[in-house]
């Protein structure tokens, strides 16, 4: 039975204007109907969470926030299995993706932000002044107040509580717009938030589209005072209009079209597994995945022949399977536009190494969102398959010939994401690394974080960084205080 899904406005369940369906990828059943936000439950959230402020949230010491926040990743766990289940009938991914990378990391997000906030202090200086005397300056943060967070549907938790986490422990309140293919999560968040014992409002859920839906309508309200989105390049230059005329502060994960740049002195074993992973992880729907590899000419065939093998042992299956690897994409809308990517990459002159289609599954999942993995050779920089974001489980392979020309091709992207660099020789793994035009760099691995360390693109790919500290600057507001000693 389809469940109902209400938008959560100071902790009570609010139902929109109408609903719509939310559709299983996996076989093309109906998850849930899931109440869209109109103008007045916007308003309200905001009202809510505004009022939250105003009470005795507002008051809370970073010692009171830092243990709601560990209340929230206790219960996160203890409802583990239900948060499992929520994440697989909205995206279809694999249950051992689910529960490894993404109910894991909603706990840890909490729990890391809880230990950031506790740990942090606060920015002084000591100032001589003429004659002896000194001044004391030192910044108090205060929180940014009400705060819009927006985030994608391929990892719905994950970056839900990426964001909450520290938005909740800088002390502000939040209205959370999930994305309309993945509502499930952030709705039962609200449930596990209010068990914590946070207080009525500091946590709120509109549900909708964007344009003339929920997402226009939060980010234009001026009672926002911030933020946060995660998603496409072309959504987050909408906000940026919204927010505009209010001149509110924005931060932006966006898109990528990230490369990898193989070394023919590569470990081949590791960096094709690597490679593996990091073009087919969430059937290629992560904005960190690779959709560019340049590998050195000498080591070409040899790597996309692996790659090519390690891409036809995946297995695309329902999410409970214990021999599935790969789930769908997201919808048939998704599915559209990558499919077109692929028809394009054949009209562009690609040789297709594998996949390239809508694979033959059986009828139990033929109303399903599935596309095969995909490879491509014979392209180059010129190409539209090599410069847009395809947001898929597709990648093209192209040669390279010194290591110059491996880091310029690399850096000849409008996105600047991530990316990675695969040789044995470390000290070209630091130099290469180090001239990327990116936010994020990796040698000889990939996805590997320290949930401390800044996070975020350059160009297309973001406005901002988070993680850690840098978080905590966007999420806070600092008055600074001058005594004349």
């Amino acid at each position: 039975m389809a469940a109902e899904l209400h938008n959560v406005v100071g902790g009570t369940r609010v139902a929109g204007r109408r609903t719509f369906e939310k559709i299983d990828p996996v076989d093309g059943s109906l998850v849930a109907h899931v109440h869209e936000a109109g103008p007045d439950v916007v308003d309200a959230a905001v009202a809510a969470a505004r009022a939250a402020l105003d009470g005795p949230w507002g008051r809370a010491s970073v010692a009171e926030r830092s243990a709601l926040l560990r209340r929230i990743a206790d219960r996160i766990e203890e409802r583990f299995e239900d948060f499992v289940a929520a994440e697989v009938r909205d995206t279809g991914k694999p249950e051992h993706l689910a529960r490894d990378l993404d109910v894991a990391r909603a706990a840890m997000n909490f729990r890391s932000f809880a230990d950031t906030v506790a740990a942090a202090g606060l920015d002084s200086f000591l100032t001589d002044l003429p004659h002896g005397r000194k001044a004391l300056n030192y910044a108090v943060p205060k929180p940014l107040g009400v705060v819009a967070v927006i985030v994608p549907w391929n990892l719905p938790l994950l970056l839900l509580t990426w964001k909450v986490a520290p938005a909740l422990a800088c002390g502000n309140a939040v209205v959370v717009k999930p994305s309309e293919e993945t509502p499930s999560t952030a709705t039962l968040l609200a449930e596990v938030i209010a068990e914590a014992g946070a207080p009525t409002g500091v946590y709120n859920v509109v549900h909708g589209f964007g344009p003339d839906s929920a997402g226009e309508y939060l980010t234009a309200h001026r009672g926002i005072d911030g933020v946060t989105f995660t998603g496409e390049s072309r959504t987050g230059s909408a906000i940026m209009r919204a927010v505009a005329p209010s001149v509110r502060p924005v931060s932006f994960e966006l898109g990528g079209k990230n490369a990898a740049v193989v070394f023919a002195d590569c470990d081949l074993g590791k960096t094709l597994d690597g490679l593996a992973r990091s073009v087919f992880l969430n059937t290629g729907q992560v904005c960190l995945c690779t959709e560019r590899v340049y590998v050195e000419r000498s080591a070409f065939d040899a790597v996309a022949n692996g790659l090519a093998e390690r891409a036809k042992a995946l297995r695309l299956g329902r999410p409970g399977a214990p021999e599935t690897t790969t789930g769908p994409l997201i919808s048939h809308q998704h599915r559209k536009k990558v499919q077109s990517y692929l028809d394009l990459a054949v009209a562009e002159g690609a040789t297709v190494l594998t996949g390239g289609a809508v694979p033959e599954l059986g009828p139990d999942l033929a109303g399903g969102s599935w596309i095969e993995p995909t490879l491509w050779t014979g392209l180059d920089n010129s190409a539209r398959v090599v410069r847009e974001e395809v947001f898929g489980p597709v990648a093209a392979l192209i040669p390279f010939d010194s290591e110059e020309e491996a880091v310029r091709l690399a850096n000849d992207t409008d996105y600047g994401l991530a990316a990675a660099v695969w040789t044995t020789n470390l000290e070209r793994g630091h130099r290469v690394a180090q001239q990327m035009r990116v936010g994020m760099a990796w040698v000889n691995t990939w996805y590997l974080r320290d949930l401390r360390s800044p996070f975020g693109g350059v160009g297309l790919s973001g406005i901002g960084r988070e993680g850690g500290l840098h978080s905590m600057h966007f999420y806070t507001q600092p008055t600074n205080v001058c005594v004349q000693l």
